[in-house]
């Protein structure tokens, strides 16, 4: 796997990337922002601390979403709940705070990988549509549609929709959504789910299509 390590401070990115290398991992170092653009094209998992001394991490997440769909684990000292929030919202597929065991982050970034590419379409796949009212979700080419109208959605908020869409109208539990959108619920934080769902919600503009099954978890429809 390639692996884009966005870290400044040289122990540490040398600690991450000699844990990449052991574990047949290739990894290019950016320092700086200004290093990312060029490769992130190339990078099957972008590790980005949010720390740089020539733009703010959440500036990079930010032009980083509008680029590329290459999954980034936020890595940072920012451990605040407006920090973890605002990492989600703008796009992260994970959020990993300082310190962290390595063990961990390998397993992260691996889980982060796996998803992205199992939601990568076959392009030689039938498309795999599901209508819920004026709702129309193409599982195959990640589209959705409210009212005839297309809304982006973000690689997590789309993976939340499909994984309760696959089930139209039947209880999906909490660590069921977790386990199929995180690769693991042990790995996840429970609290992403609740970001990612409130922002869905949102775009989605349909109060009562995605409801909350308090106890258990979610259901879409009917």
């Amino acid at each position: 796997m390639r692996v884009l390590v966005v870290e400044d401070d040289d122990g540490v990115a040398d600690a991450v990337l000699e844990a990449l290398a052991a574990h047949g991992h290739t990894a290019v170092r950016a320092a700086r922002a200004a290093e990312v653009w060029g490769n992130a094209h190339d990078a099957d998992v972008v590790l980005l601390d949010l720390g740089l001394p020539d733009a703010d991490g959440l500036d990079v997440l930010r032009r980083l979403r509008r680029i590329t769909s290459t999954p980034v684990l936020v890595l940072t000292a920012r451990g605040t709940e407006r920090d973890v929030v605002r990492g989600l919202r703008l796009g992260a597929d994970d959020y990993v705070v300082k310190p962290v065991r390595l063990r961990e982050l390998l397993a992260r970034m691996e889980a982060v990988a796996r998803r992205a590419r199992a939601g990568r379409a076959d392009d030689d796949a039938p498309a795999d549509v599901v209508e819920i009212e004026d709702l129309h979700i193409d599982l195959g080419a990640r589209r959705t549609t409210v009212g005839g109208n297309e809304i982006t959605l973000t690689a997590k908020e789309f993976e939340i929709l499909a994984a309760l869409a696959r089930r139209p109208g039947a209880a999906v539990s909490r660590q069921q959504l977790l386990d199929e959108v995180w690769g693991d619920a042990y790995l996840a934080v429970s609290r992403s789910l609740d970001v990612h769902l409130a922002a869905l919600r949102a775009k989605l503009g349909r109060p009562g299509l995605l409801t909350t099954i308090r106890g258990f978890g979610f259901r879409l429809g009917g």
